[in-house]
């Protein structure tokens, strides 16, 4: 049953993702904000139909802790249904992201509308200076910032180093930072064809302020925070 409800999912989302793509291309004339609000409509669709065909839903814990203005956002990294279901959780937002990820046909093209932060990593600290100029850019066009610290999505139970990109960001903006852990990986692996049903746990940590602290600090009060919490959740 598992099987045939990931393969269903799946047929789903051959059918669905080309026509939004091309409903994504069409936005293109429209405000970034305007932008965001319909293409990640698919990423709200996506969500609802793991939750529906596969059985994954989800809980929050701690949204109290959410800033009223825009917030980096440092988050665990473990499968494709975080980067889709923050859009659900959270205010609107952009990401920081490889760029390769901009030259997938039909997910790149409507990823690339959402104004996200596209770096080439292989530039060290010049891609640090892009997350920075570009980030403030768009924390003061309203968007919330989310970054994946550890770079690439690990295992539940794994960790890896955590790169100071996001709170570099924050220092340099001024931003509060809100850490997030959470288990999706459990139940969604990762690039993994058989999903499980269950509940993603989503824990959302006390904002952190940017304004006293260095990037190194900042990084690694928001690593301990989010490790902690993970070694529950996992």
């Amino acid at each position: 049953m598992t099987w045939l409800r990931s393969s269903a999912f799946a047929l789903a989302l051959v059918l669905i993702t080309p026509p939004y793509a091309l409903l994504a291309l069409c936005t293109f004339p429209l405000p970034r904000l305007t932008r965001y609000r319909i293409i990640a409509g698919w990423s709200r669709l996506v969500v609802y139909l793991a939750k529906a065909i596969l059985g994954i839903g989800w809980r929050v814990e701690g949204a109290e802790h959410l800033p009223a203005r825009p917030a980096v956002i440092l988050s665990k990294h473990q499968s494709a249904w975080e980067t889709m279901a923050f859009q659900l959780i959270f205010p609107p937002q952009v990401h920081v992201l490889k760029r390769e990820l901009l030259w997938i046909p039909f997910f790149g093209w409507g990823l690339a509308l959402m104004s996200p932060i596209a770096i080439d990593r292989a530039r060290g600290v010049a891609a640090l200076r892009a997350i920075a100029r570009i980030g403030r850019e768009r924390l003061a066009q309203g968007f919330w910032v989310v970054i994946f610290p550890e770079g690439t999505r690990v295992r539940p139970g794994e960790r890896r180093a955590y790169q100071l990109g996001g709170a570099w960001l924050a220092t340099a903006a001024g931003a509060p930072v809100v850490p997030v852990a959470h288990n999706a990986g459990l139940l969604w692996p990762r690039n993994a064809f058989v999903k499980r049903a269950g509940t993603v746990t989503v824990r959302i940590g006390p904002t952190i302020d940017a304004k006293n602290h260095d990037a190194k600090t900042l990084n690694e009060l928001a690593e301990a925070w989010i490790e902690e919490q993970q070694k529950t959740l996992c």
